[in-house]
């Protein structure tokens, strides 16, 4: 199964997918957002992602109670929904330029939607494909939307229930969606390993039979490369710039070295797997003379006993196998060897 975003293949016959999320690590400046898509492209990633939405498409305008944060772990703790998202959102008219710039560097660009009218908006700047966040798997509306559109669609999953999974999936491909992708997601900002569970990953690919990655917001790139070996093919992680210079996602987002990192490690693990085999490598082969075989200790002459003092197992690997040690010790020499000689089968026949 392979699926193409903007002409890129996707699938385990293909290098992981890196997505690089923006998200609001701009800080309200167009020049750090295009600095970001530079930096991305210059780490070798992929693809740089955005979020369409504006605070009042996204919540009221209505302090405290249930709109502000009270969790005191969160880290926008005591905000004002409203505000935050105000904060944090790409204005709409920067995507344009944005996406410009990264077709200049070779780079696919597309968005989050977080309402219809963000589907909308994005359809009229043609982006390759849609992708779902995961607090918005259980809008139903939206997913049906951006999967009316054809284009490839990617769901985070995180919070969902199985049941939830099968709703949002069910929309996605009644509403026309042939292009589907699920990345595992945990909804805590950071998000522990021990919190993570990409042994889920699999499990999702069978369920739904479809191509499924991991949306990872972990400290570090280790569970980003932990989870190709359990077939994740599409990797997102937050970026910035600078996590000293701050942002809304700064605190859990890759710096530019670590994205690089990401992108050559995670390459790395997808070679690695391979395929079930034994024996050398053809790569192996030149290597096999350097295990260990049958030779002579000391000079030998027809007649003489083999014993552990005449014969042992050594390196070089061109004697015969150490299997044979055993049956050779206590019988004669048919002929005479010299120290440091390759004990072959020929020889002992």
């Amino acid at each position: 199964m392979t699926i193409h975003i903007a002409g890129r293949p996707i699938g385990a016959e293909h290098p992981p997918f890196v997505i690089a999320e923006m998200s609001g690590n701009h800080n309200q400046s167009l020049d750090r957002a295009l600095a970001i898509v530079d930096a991305a492209a210059a780490a070798g990633a992929h693809a740089i992602k955005l979020q369409t939405y504006t605070a009042d498409t996204m919540t009221l305008d209505v302090r405290g109670g249930s709109f502000k944060i009270s969790d005191p772990d969160s880290l926008w703790s005591g905000q004002n929904l409203h505000d935050l998202y105000k904060q944090a959102h790409t204005p709409w008219e920067w995507h344009a330029p944005i996406m410009k710039r990264a077709r200049e560097l070779g780079l696919i660009c597309f968005s989050s939607p977080f309402d219809e009218t963000a589907v909308d908006f994005l359809e009229e700047l043609d982006v390759p494909a849609f992708k779902i966040a995961s607090f918005e798997n259980n809008h139903l509306p939206l997913i049906e939307k951006a999967a009316s559109t054809g284009k490839p669609l990617i769901i985070s999953t995180g919070m969902a229930s199985l049941g939830e999974l099968e709703q949002a999936v069910a929309a996605a491909r009644e509403a026309g969606c042939l292009d589907l992708v699920l990345l595992k997601c945990t909804s805590t900002y950071p998000a522990s390993p021990a919190n993570t569970n990409i042994r889920t990953i699999p499990h999702l690919r069978e369920l739904f039979g479809c191509e499924v990655g991991l949306s990872d917001h972990t400290m570090g790139v280790g569970v980003s490369v932990a989870s190709v070996a359990l077939g994740a093919t599409v990797i997102e992680k937050h970026f910035t710039l600078s996590r000293a210079e701050g942002g809304v996602d700064s605190v859990f987002s890759l710096e530019p070295q670590e994205l690089a990192a990401l992108v050559q490690e995670s390459e790395r693990a997808w070679q690695a797997l391979g395929q079930v085999r034994y024996g050398p490598t053809e790569a192996e082969r030149k290597s096999l003379q350097f295990r260990r075989s049958i030779y002579v200790a000391a000079d030998i002459d027809e007649g003489d006993v083999f014993t552990t003092a005449n014969l042992r197992i050594v390196r070089p690997g061109h004697g015969a196998p150490p299997h044979l040690l055993e049956m050779l010790l206590g019988r004669q020499a048919r002929r005479s060897f010299q120290r440091g000689a390759a004990l072959s089968l020929d020889q002992l026949l």
